[in-house]
């Protein structure tokens, strides 16, 4: 009897993970990362997301995970998760916040959760996602990148409506084409809360995860590194060949673009180390950095770039109001850089002003508007412009 339920228990545990397996697309491996780990002994990882990766939570896991089961090899974690950030910021910031900092051997890559609270466009959210993987696989063809699709209400309600979330899907398309593993916890946390084993509001909590969350978005992760530590290592570095790109205009070639480029600056200076000046939040690097700040009345600049891609990242506070802009002379447009969340927070935000433009020399005319309804004036901050060669 006691073998038959020890046998029974063997099989469920089984059946469970195997279940749980079904979230993982193996699209590709990461052979390359776990011959660095294995054979090279040194390895570096980097962990590019939102407030979800930068918490503590499943990376700090990973990275105890990683460190104990492979103790003889010398791992550097690079944490770039930055909270509020998707994939439009990712891809400009890449070169800065992950690029810089040396050779990347494994890249986690998450932004599904900020691209729907952030309303990103899904032409924009490809072309980003491609960028990003395009510009890792050109720096080091032979890195291996894990895309993974965290869960919230939304893509919840999208589930149970027969519908694939737009950004689940477009990191599983992404993933695809380039033959990437993907990790759709979106789907696996939607599929076992309605399977009864627990719930949203008592035990996952919230879109940010309670350590019980956390706890079971590392249990998907390391069942893939698990598996893919299992396989035999192979004799050498396989490089990836980039295939052709699925959008002809991705930002593989995103970068920041100094704001010391900025000229005819009028009512706009620089602030060397830009901090507020009243107690509203603010993110990491986007505070005691360099500004380019209105004075609040009408100010204006000029912007003269080379590329396909121009925008700004601003942090958008509870003075943030109306710009308007043109580019080589084109009828102005005006925009609004005020977001439900600005009230509160010094929120980095990431504008796209042009797309799609001829890969030569432009000009980039800004102004500030009008303030924000029921605001009384308008301040306009720049920490970086956004240029796409």
């Amino acid at each position: 009897m006691k073998y038959l339920l020890l046998l029974a228990f063997s099989i469920l545990v089984v059946f469970t993970a195997s279940a749980q397996n079904s979230y993982i697309e193996h699209y590709g491996n990461l052979g390359n990362a776990f011959y660095q780990i294995k054979v090279k002994q040194e390895a570096n990882v980097v962990f590019l997301g939102g407030s979800i990766t930068n918490m503590k939570g499943w990376r700090d896991k990973v990275c105890e995970y990683l460190s104990t089961t492979y103790p003889a090899t010398r791992f550097n974690f690079i944490n770039a998760g930055i909270p509020s950030l998707g994939s439009l910021p990712h891809a400009f910031r890449f070169n800065k916040d992950v690029i810089s900092k040396g050779r990347v051997d494994l890249l986690f890559v998450e932004s599904a959760v900020n691209d729907r609270v952030n309303g990103t466009p899904p032409q924009t959210q490809q072309r980003a996602l491609e960028g990003i993987v395009r510009h890792m696989l050109t720096e080091n063809p032979a890195a291996n990148i894990v895309m993974m699709a965290f869960v919230d209400p939304d893509k919840m309600k999208d589930y149970r409506s027969r519908k694939v979330p737009a950004e689940v899907q477009l990191h599983n398309d992404i993933a695809k084409y380039y033959h990437l593993p993907f990790i759709n916890l979106a789907k696996e946390i939607t599929d076992r809360i309605d399977k009864g084993e627990f719930t949203w509001e008592g035990d996952f909590k919230d879109l940010h995860p309670s350590p019980f969350g956390q706890e079971l978005y590392f249990a998907s992760i390391q069942r893939l590194l698990a598996l893919e530590g299992s396989k035999p290592v192979p004799a050498k570095q396989v490089k990836a060949k980039l295939p052709p790109p699925v959008d002809l205009s991705n930002y593989a070639h995103a970068d920041y673009y100094d704001i010391h480029n900025a000229i005819n600056k009028k009512g706009f200076s620089i602030n060397e180390s830009w901090q507020p000046a009243d107690s509203v939040g603010t993110r990491p690097g986007f505070v005691r950095v360099p500004m380019l700040v209105s004075d609040g009345s009408e100010a204006s600049l000029e912007l003269p770039f080379t590329g396909r891609t121009i925008g700004i990242g601003i942090v958008s506070g509870p003075d943030a109001g109306y710009i308007r802009y043109s580019i080589d002379g084109q009828a102005m447009q005006e925009l609004d850089l005020h977001t439900q969340w600005s009230k509160s927070l010094y929120l980095p935000w990431y504008v796209l002003l042009g797309d799609e433009l001829k890969p030569e020399k432009h000009i980039l005319h800004l102004e500030t508007g009008g303030p924000h309804q029921g605001l009384s004036k308008n301040v306009c901050r720049i920490v970086y412009f956004l240029v796409n060669e």
